[in-house]
């Protein structure tokens, strides 16, 4: 059985589309996803879907969503922490952390505001006793900080999961040494992505956990280079159904059999995000009854990119 432990399967591009894609990924074996919020507009929405689909969700604000958050949407997230805290598909805070990346939030008034949000919600993840799903753009050195301070305070952070996870070596052993694993998804199917692949090689196997990220960061049969966007042709929509294609892709780099990594990258899920544990029997239950005539696949051609581009 495989994990999604990233997906945000709540968002517009999959339309009507969003059960028929979570059954065709159950169909290929994935037993659970984790659907983080990224504000407070889609709280609800997040908490329903996994309700539905017998899935997970964690409740956060996104760093790129601060710029339009006030103190009342933090206020917003703590009190639907309270009222969702004994839930058990809420396995987490997030999606949280920093993004120093994209230009607009990168203005000291901006990174400022970032930092407040995030230290906040750490807080919230603390208080609650529920590790944290980061979000890691540019930012690794200032979240370890945050993390750090948080545990000076008091309890330290549960742990959690690094998301989309491209830092270096050192970064990853700080996350590490903080009870975290680190999400690797589509972008390391990219031939081009030598460091990020080395990355992915090099880690113990205790530090890996998959992710699709869909409808975003796609996997490179899913991909859409540049000359073919220009030319009118959409970008492949990304789906928690491309991620056994995607394990299998990345169990050959650390010379392991699909269903190898399957099972070492569902334990590490668990570890990461304990509430997990109670689901994963009737997501067992719900892979192995699941009906293979599924529909077929969202868009994403498998002739639209080579693993060599990422333009």
């Amino acid at each position: 059985m495989w994990i999604d432990t990233h997906c945000h399967l709540d968002a517009a591009e999959f339309g009507a589309d969003d059960l028929v894609e979570r059954e065709r990924a159950r169909a290929l074996g994935v037993g659970l996803c984790v659907y983080p919020a990224v504000e407070r507009a889609n709280f609800a929405a997040v908490r329903e879907l996994a309700h539905r689909t017998g899935d997970a969700y964690a409740l956060g604000i996104h760093p790129l969503f601060v710029p339009r958050a006030g103190p009342e949407d933090l206020q917003a997230l703590a009190a639907e922490l309270e009222r969702r805290v004994d839930d058990p598909r809420l396995v987490a805070v997030g999606e949280i952390g920093l993004d120093f990346f994209v230009p607009e939030l990168c203005t000291p008034a901006m990174r400022e505001r970032q930092w407040q949000c995030y230290r906040e919600q750490l807080r919230l993840a603390q208080r609650h006793g529920l590790p944290v799903i980061l979000h890691v753009r540019r930012s690794a050195d200032w979240l370890l900080k945050g993390l750090r301070e948080a545990a000076a305070r008091g309890r330290p952070v549960a742990g959690g999961i690094a998301h989309a996870f491209n830092g270096s070596a050192q970064q990853a052993q700080a996350l590490l040494a903080l009870g975290f694993k680190l999400g690797f998804g589509g972008a390391a199917t990219f031939d081009s992505a030598r460091q990020l692949r080395q990355t992915w090689v090099s880690l113990p196997p205790e530090a890996l956990v998959l992710e699709t990220d869909a409808p975003d960061m796609p996997p490179y049969w899913c991909y859409v280079n540049a000359a073919l966007r220009a030319a009118g042709q959409p970008q492949g929509r990304n789906s928690p159904a491309e991620l056994p294609r995607i394990g299998a892709e990345l169990a050959g780099l650390r010379g392991l059999s699909a269903t190898a990594l399957a099972e070492l990258t569902t334990a590490n899920a668990l570890a990461a995000l304990p509430r997990l544990a109670a689901l994963r029997p009737a997501a067992a239950r719900a892979v192995a009854l699941a009906p293979a005539d599924q529909p077929a696949a969202g868009w994403c051609p498998s002739s639209a990119a080579s693993n060599t581009e990422a333009s």
